[in-house]
């Protein structure tokens, strides 16, 4: 999840200042509605008989770790993120909970994983697009696969934005996708969306992953629905946070971006307020034959 939007300046490439309390706390919630979203921890999987080591890229607070740590406690699972804040709580959460198979290590996913070829059985990744690039993500996946035995799975959800009724909810959100284009983050050409869900499988098979396959989900939280009160809450705070990221991109005067974030807010209060987000899950495996040499 997390991973400041200029490369130059911090490691951390995160769009959102990743040390904000505030952030925490959506991620947290937003986390678990996602989670509810895909209908379970591992959704497209019937058989999770071969997973016991499992890898969670930029976990963020934790979420998707401590969930699967309770619910599988015959798995070991590790979350990277390299917000150290967001580490600390989720090991102090995993303690509290009695949680010893989760385990948490602040880490910079663009860079060399540090772990040894061949250490899990599944990788995951989930809303990552908020610290990765189109130069960026090759390197990771090849990280990735490095990272798995044989036959192992790695398995990416991300989302695509934006797309409601409401005119101002949908330009404050061509703000952010023009901001992401001009900072080098977009996978779309034109820069008017995310566009990373449509590479995601020729990325995995560009990786050398077999038998790739994907699922797509959506999050309707129009109004009246009951996923529009908690994403409601979930961009009021995630709208403000994006502003100085908007305004490091010059998309837009402080003036109109802080306008539109008004009127996005009002409009997602009337009561014919209708909005979707989409979400696709893309996966593959490892061959059998694969093997890394360290060093």
């Amino acid at each position: 999840m997390t991973q400041s939007y200029s490369e130059g300046q911090s490691d951390n490439s995160y769009v959102i200042d990743a040390e904000s309390g505030e952030e925490m706390a959506r991620l947290i919630d937003q986390d678990r509605l996602v989670t509810r979203t895909m209908g379970g921890l591992f959704s497209e999987r019937e058989d999770l008989s071969t997973i016991f080591d499992v890898l969670d890229i930029g976990c963020g607070p934790g979420g998707w770790v401590l969930d699967v740590a309770h619910t599988y406690p015959e798995m070991e699972v590790t979350g990277i993120d390299i917000s150290e804040s967001m580490i600390q709580y989720a090991q102090a959460y995993a303690q509290v909970r009695q949680l010893p198979n989760a385990h948490f290590r602040v880490m910079n996913a663009l860079h060399h994983l540090d772990f040894p070829a061949a250490s899990f059985d599944l990788v995951n990744a989930r809303t990552i697009v908020g610290f990765v690039s189109p130069k960026t993500l090759p390197p990771l996946f090849a990280e990735c696969r490095r990272v798995l035995r044989p036959g192992g799975v790695f398995r990416i959800t991300e989302p695509e934005h934006g797309f409601s009724n409401k005119a101002a909810f949908e330009t404050f959100y061509g703000l952010v996708n023009r901001a992401a284009s001009l900072a080098g983050r977009s996978f779309s050409p034109t820069g008017n969306h995310l566009g990373i869900t449509p590479v995601l499988d020729h990325l995995l098979r560009t990786a050398g992953f077999r038998t790739t396959g994907s699922k797509a989900y959506t999050l309707n939280f129009s109004a009246g629905t009951p996923a529009h009160i908690p994403i409601q809450e979930d961009l009021k705070i995630a709208f403000r946070l994006l502003q100085p990221f908007l305004l490091s991109m010059r998309v837009a005067p402080k003036e109109e971006i802080e306008y539109l974030y008004e009127q996005a807010m009002n409009e997602m209060l009337e009561e014919d307020f209708c909005a979707l987000w989409y979400f696709l899950t893309v996966w593959g495996s490892t061959p059998q034959e694969d093997h890394f040499q360290e060093g």
